[in-house]
């Protein structure tokens, strides 16, 4: 079946134009500049005054499948996914068990098959004693190897020195790190219970989780990969100081890479009094001054990527005091329509949220087909409107049923999501019955 999307604002590869695109199959078989003429299509989209992009791919999710599935699951958080125009995910390790073998791994895969709206893939989980395993993954299907250099959710840090180091050594594929370091938390744990006892504010998060202790493990992360030519891309980057370890300018070339998440580019430390556990994440939301600085390296190249750390818990598990309360949020929903419309506050451009979430990831994990509104890629495609929109309860899709976003009016608001060619989405209802694919990587 033939699609032609006609007359959208289609934003790709640096430019906008006012053009069509024809979608034949899983592919797409044309774009068309205004001027051009159309082909012959079994149904037509009229996109007048919508935009169109690539599908979004996000290289850092939680969807807690398996054993963390009363906060969220596979099937769940892609339908919310592609509900918001991601129609593509990476998939983290610490789950129950811990994705650290390959049969744990091909497990999720399996899974995902069944169930996934969105294109998928999994990271294999590295510990201090498992890189036998990990180095026999098949890294042309697998999107690359997590490393915790700071515990989080699950556990999973490898703290051992000659473990990390091997790691580093010998990884054939990319190496992507949380990186925090362990002493430092430790100490401001202990630091800030001795002033405020077993319940103290949430804002002491910026100061527990702080930018030093980013700053020490990022450092090291980063000395690393240099000394041993590593292929190292870090997650998650939450302070100014980190921004001094990363070059400006465009990803290709690159060996180090650096990942920012929406939640620190739109919340500060002012923010804790109003949101408190609902903005707790790991690395934590920092100051206004953090905030500011990981804006301008996005604009200028120092940070390559925009992904969302998608984590979520009930809002029981969240509603606990500050020790006892998860760190992770969702937000894979809502990642698009705000970056969008910090773009439309003159932060950035939407050709800049396009290469940062669209062409950034395709082009740094290598992955096949994907992340480009090109002639012969998968129709991985979405269609934003500028219409104001709020965020509330009745048309949050996340299993956990909230977001740190509620209550707010974004401005643009995703319609149409297509996945591999299927209509997958059309104004917040999905179809659950689209499968996406398995993602592959040409390295």
């Amino acid at each position: 079946m033939k699609t032609l999307i006609r007359n959208a604002e289609i934003h790709n590869e640096g430019r906008h134009m006012r053009g069509s695109v024809l979608i034949d199959g899983e592919l797409i078989a044309g774009v068309y500049a205004e001027s051009d003429a159309l082909p012959e299509a079994d149904r037509v989209l009229e996109a007048d005054g919508m935009m169109l992009l690539p599908g979004v791919i996000d290289d850092q999710v939680h969807f807690r499948e398996p054993g963390l599935i009363h906060k969220a699951d596979i099937a769940s958080e892609s339908a919310a996914a592609v509900a918001g125009g991601v129609t593509s995910f990476m998939d983290m390790p610490n789950t129950v068990p811990q994705t650290t073998t390959l049969e744990l791994l091909e497990q999720k895969y399996e899974r995902a098959a069944q169930t996934s709206v969105a294109n998928y893939s999994f990271y294999i989980g590295a510990t201090n004693d498992n890189f036998d395993q990990v180095r026999r993954a098949d890294f042309a299907k697998v999107c690359g190897i997590k490393v915790f250099m700071g515990s989080s959710t699950g556990n999973m840090l490898v703290d051992n020195e000659t473990s990390l180091s091997r790691i580093f050594a010998e990884a054939p594929a990319i190496v992507a790190t949380h990186c925090e370091d362990e002493a430092t938390i430790r100490a401001n744990i202990e630091r800030y219970r001795g002033i405020y006892g077993g319940n103290p504010p949430f804002a002491v998060h910026s100061l527990i989780r702080s930018a030093e202790a980013c700053y020490r493990s990022t450092a090291r992360a980063v000395e690393l990969a240099h000394r041993y030519g590593t292929r190292l891309h870090v997650l998650h980057l939450s302070s100014a100081a980190e921004m001094r370890l990363f070059d400006a300018g465009p990803i290709e070339g690159k060996r180090v890479t650096a990942e920012v998440c929406v939640h620190h580019l739109w919340f500060t430390d002012a923010d804790y009094e109003r949101f408190g556990s609902r903005i707790k994440w790991n690395p934590s939301v920092k100051a206004e001054a953090d905030r500011s600085e990981l804006r301008r390296a996005l604009s200028d190249g120092r940070l390559d990527v925009v992904a969302t750390d998608h984590a979520p818990h009930t809002p029981a598990e969240k509603d606990r005091p500050y020790f006892d309360a998860p760190s992770g949020g969702p937000m894979v929903q809502h990642s698009l329509p705000a970056m969008l419309d910090m773009a439309a506050q003159g932060l950035w451009s939407y050709e800049a949220v396009v290469d940062k979430m669209c062409h950034a990831p395709a082009r740094l994990f290598g992955i096949k087909g994907r992340g480009f509104v090109r002639q012969g890629f998968k129709a991985d495609l979405v269609l934003v409107a500028r219409r104001p929109w709020t965020v509330t309860r009745d048309n949050i899709l996340y299993k956990c049923g909230w977001s740190p976003l509620e209550g707010t009016e974004l401005k643009h608001k995703v319609i149409h999501t297509f996945v591999n060619g299927h209509h997958a989405c059309i104004d917040g209802k999905v179809d659950t019955t689209v499968r996406g694919q398995r993602l592959t990587f040409e390295r």
